[in-house]
């Protein structure tokens, strides 16, 4: 390639944006006493936001009904046991004709008190329970549809799902069970968590995925802005977000999150783990994953606080108009990042010590040239068709291998956008974008681009669709 140089430098790999897929699992950590269990229960579609219940129980402290409760608590390490408030007996919560328990319940806090890491205390034991109850509804809703539609989920996809789970733990599927039993989480409890996430996501994506196709227009789009998004500065956050509508109020949530931000700084829990069980954000179910926010896009309270932050830093609460957030900051980037180009070339000899006249001419026959064949895909036919103009194509280069002239040329072009014609090497050349992408090993493809548009209209039409669920259903409280 005549206008390379030879010598370059590679750009640092943009970190892809982020865009949520379908199956992509977020990995929370069973804390054990002194070990630590990396474990991924959650499927991304499956991770929705839980609509608010009008029942009184969600907002008000366990009571505690004496010995029969207390007999029925499981033993768990530390003593936490003895600082839960004991929960009453009989039925809690009626989900259309299902019933929650308070056995049902207390199974479901002590799940998530293991995957969450947080240390519990009195102060935010109602956090808890509000949590661990909202799920036990979405997942009775989720059942229900499932069975309307005959959706099952085979013992095998259950088995499959914990092997994965243990691998990724040095153990094998008895031994993690084992240890979640020590804690007093029945095996039972976590299957058909299982159980209601992969039946989701398949009823979910069985019914809308030819409504969540997107159309070439939207995927140029967006592939545009990714481009266009590598310029500015970045940052790569991970993100806890708690809704005051859904969270007791802003005091609450003030409370809530400053207990939160000072376990996660103490290191006591692990930030991708309580944001999976505790943000009301849709990055939830990517363990809080927001990818990278771009400046000049972001609110400028927030921009400010995660200027001021170093890469590893965990923020104190910031508050704005929705709700209280916490961040953590996983990188930064100051943009200017690197693009790969297909390129394809329309060139014209010029004689030696060509005239002005003869240059002008050139340029005036490639400027012809590109009117009658205005895209990557009609450069070929024509070219053999018209004599004294030679097509090369020049494959992939990155931006930051051209001579800075053609590089400066190419940056701001889209896909099918030509440059001007340009003299070098004795040719007066022209040169076609045919693609376009940021450079790096995890800059997105366009075939990436478009299933992850597709995944996040899924996960759009999934938490409708439990919303919808959540506005015909008769949920009562029995407490």
């Amino acid at each position: 390639m005549p206008f390379m140089t030879p010598a370059f430098s590679r750009s640092k790999a943009l970190v892809r944006s982020a865009l949520s897929t379908r199956l992509r699992r977020a990995c929370a950590v069973v804390a054990l006493g002194a070990a630590s269990l990396g474990v991924c229960t959650g499927v991304a579609l499956a991770q929705t936001l839980p609509a608010p219940l009008n029942t009184s129980v969600m907002n008000q402290p366990m009571p505690d009904t004496g010995a029969a409760a207390a007999a029925s608590a499981p033993v768990m390490p530390g003593g936490l046991t003895s600082s839960m408030p004991a929960l009453g007996e009989g039925v809690l919560v009626s989900v259309n004709d299902d019933m929650i328990s308070s056995y049902d319940l207390k199974q479901r806090m002590l799940l998530l008190m293991a995957t969450s890491g947080v240390q519990v205390t009195q102060d935010n034991y109602t956090q808890f329970q509000s949590q661990a109850l909202r799920s036990l509804v979405d997942e009775h809703l989720q059942e229900q549809e499932m069975k309307h539609w005959k959706v099952t989920v085979e013992n095998k996809e259950i088995d499959d799902e914990l092997n994965r789970m243990a691998q990724q733990s040095n153990l094998t599927k008895d031994q993690l069970l084992a240890e979640l039993k020590k804690m007093g989480v029945e095996p039972t409890t976590l299957k058909d968590q299982i159980r209601a996430q992969l039946g989701w996501n398949d009823l979910v994506g069985g019914r809308y995925h030819s409504n969540a196709q997107v159309g070439r227009d939207q995927v140029d789009a967006t592939m545009d802005k990714i481009i266009a998004d590598g310029q500015k500065p970045q940052y790569a956050v991970s993100e806890i977000f708690l809704d005051p509508a859904t969270g007791g109020g802003i005091e609450a949530v003030r409370k809530g999150a400053a207990q939160l931000s000072e376990q996660l700084n103490q290191k006591v829990a692990p930030f991708q783990a309580v944001a999976r069980q505790f943000s009301n954000a849709p990055s939830a179910g990517n363990g809080g994953d927001e990818g990278w926010m771009v400046s000049g896009s972001i609110d400028p309270q927030i921009e400010s606080t995660l200027k001021s932050m170093k890469i590893g830093d965990i923020s104190a609460p910031v508050e704005t108009k929705d709700g209280v957030y916490i961040f953590y900051l996983r990188d930064k980037s100051e943009g200017n990042s690197d693009e790969v180009v297909r390129l394809k070339q329309a060139s014209v000899a010029l004689p030696a010590g060509a005239t002005a006249a003869q240059t002008a001419a050139a340029q005036l026959e490639l400027t012809s040239f590109k009117s009658r064949a205005p895209s990557c895909a009609a450069v070929d036919e024509l070219g053999k068709k018209t004599e004294g103009v030679r097509i090369d194509d020049l494959g992939e280069a990155q931006l930051s291998d051209l001579q800075p002239e053609f590089a400066s040329a190419l940056r701001p072009l889209k896909d099918n956008q030509t440059t001007a014609p340009m003299p070098n090497g004795g040719e007066m050349k022209m040169l076609y974008v045919c693609d376009k992408r940021l450079a790096g090993d995890n800059a997105l493809t366009r075939d990436q681009v478009e299933s992850q548009l597709v995944n996040n209209r899924l996960s759009m039409l999934g938490k409708r669709y439990l919303r919808d669920l959540h506005t015909s259903a008769t949920i009562e409280d029995h407490h």
